[in-house]
């Protein structure tokens, strides 16, 4: 897929970037090839290749899960503006068009 000039002012308009026409006439030929690259890529055969969530075989570094605050929901919901059966109460912001 080619880009036009007209295709990067819709793309910039829609992401709202100011771009001068320098600007349209430089990046158009590069989106043009990174998406060229990208329809290369969907060439490929990836049948036989397992989804992976990280290329390196390590596993994530977590710390222990263990509560390491006391807790002081009682004392913020004393000065909550409105607080029914332990959850805070709010101002409705999405009406009904009905």
């Amino acid at each position: 897929m080619t880009l036009t000039a007209a295709d990067v002012k819709k793309i910039a308009h829609l992401a709202r970037l100011n771009m001068s026409e320098d600007d349209i006439a430089f990046y158009t030929p590069q989106l043009s090839n990174i998406l060229h690259f990208v329809e290369q890529m969907n060439q490929c055969d990836t049948s036989h290749i397992d989804p992976v969530a990280n290329p390196l075989d390590l596993s994530q570094r977590t710390r222990p899960d263990k509560v390491t605050e006391p807790n002081q929901r009682e004392a913020f919901q004393k000065i909550a503006p409105e607080v029914q059966a332990g959850l805070y109460l709010v101002p409705k912001v999405i009406e009904d068009e009905a």
